[in-house]
């Protein structure tokens, strides 16, 4: 389980340091394979001894080798944030990758490890978006719309793998329906919903359906929640203010991870609360 974990931790600090230059590029409309990365302040190619995700940044504590100029800390912390993301995600997915080994069946054991691919992918998506938001209050189409492609294209094949072709209904209708909820909310009311969070509320919904109502729905809602307290909290500490325009993106991944992660449960726990479990 550990040496799992910590080799999906490694690939996601590989991913990490391939976002930086993601979240860095698209906003610009600039290539992301060309020209390579580079120092900012003297334009000095960076070596790949120098790009190891963390170890070189502490290794050159922070500093361009050619030029001395300091190197963001943001740079080893978004390798390190996906990292652990993808060792979270890994852990998770564990229990699935496991079972379908043990059942001999080489079918399951495909489809478990493309639906591991499916939740790594979105979490490399989410990093992208979140910061890019936070950065730019936008969430590009560039890294929005294909990911319908990869991701939806990925958990249709492990529906048709597993022969759960409701699973994939759910999900095309999870993703239909938070689409056009953010819709309705951003024709409702100007200013509510920009457009990009509405694209991505489609593609979130597409995966909470994949996982189940109960996901859907507490992944949908959790993100008004988790933005509400954000924007409460920013407020109350003057850090914006009431017409400031505070991003929705990242509330809005985050809500879909508490539900894809702990939808069930929370469900379970609120039917419960109210009498009808």
């Amino acid at each position: 389980m550990i040496v799992f974990a910590v080799l999906a931790g490694v690939f996601g600090s590989l991913i990490g340091s391939f976002l930086n230059v993601v979240v860095f590029r698209v906003p610009a409309g600039r290539s992301i394979v060309a020209p390579p990365s580079a120092c900012p302040s003297c334009g000095s190619r960076i070596r790949a001894v120098d790009n190891i995700p963390v170890l070189s940044w502490l290794v050159l504590r922070g500093r361009c080798r050619d030029c001395g100029a300091a190197i963001s800390i943001r740079y080893p912390a978004v390798e390190l944030g996906t990292a652990l993301g993808f060792a979270a995600v890994a852990l998770w997915r564990l229990p699935a990758l496991v079972d379908a080994v043990a059942s001999g069946s080489g079918t399951r054991i495909a489809a478990a490890m493309l639906e591991l691919v499916a939740y790594l992918y979105l979490m490399a998506v989410s990093v992208a978006l979140a910061l890019i938001d936070l950065d730019t209050h936008r969430l590009p189409d560039k890294i929005v719309l294909p990911a319908y492609a990869v991701g939806g294209g990925l958990l249709i094949l492990v529906g048709i793998l597993e022969g759960d072709g409701w699973s994939v209904l759910r999900a095309l209708i999870g993703g239909a329906a938070a689409f056009l909820l953010y819709l309705l909310l951003g024709l409702t009311k100007q200013g509510a919903m920009g457009f990009g969070d509405i694209k991505l509320a489609g593609l979130l919904g597409l995966y909470l359906g994949w996982a189940g109502w109960s996901s859907l729905a507490i992944g949908v809602f959790g993100g008004f929640v988790i933005g509400g307290l954000v924007s409460v909290a920013l407020l109350v500490a003057r850090r914006v203010k009431r017409d400031g325009g505070i991003p929705f993106g990242p509330s809005m991944l985050a809500g879909a991870w508490l539900g894809l992660v702990a939808g069930p449960a929370i469900w379970t726990a609120y039917l419960r609360l109210v009498g009808l479990a």
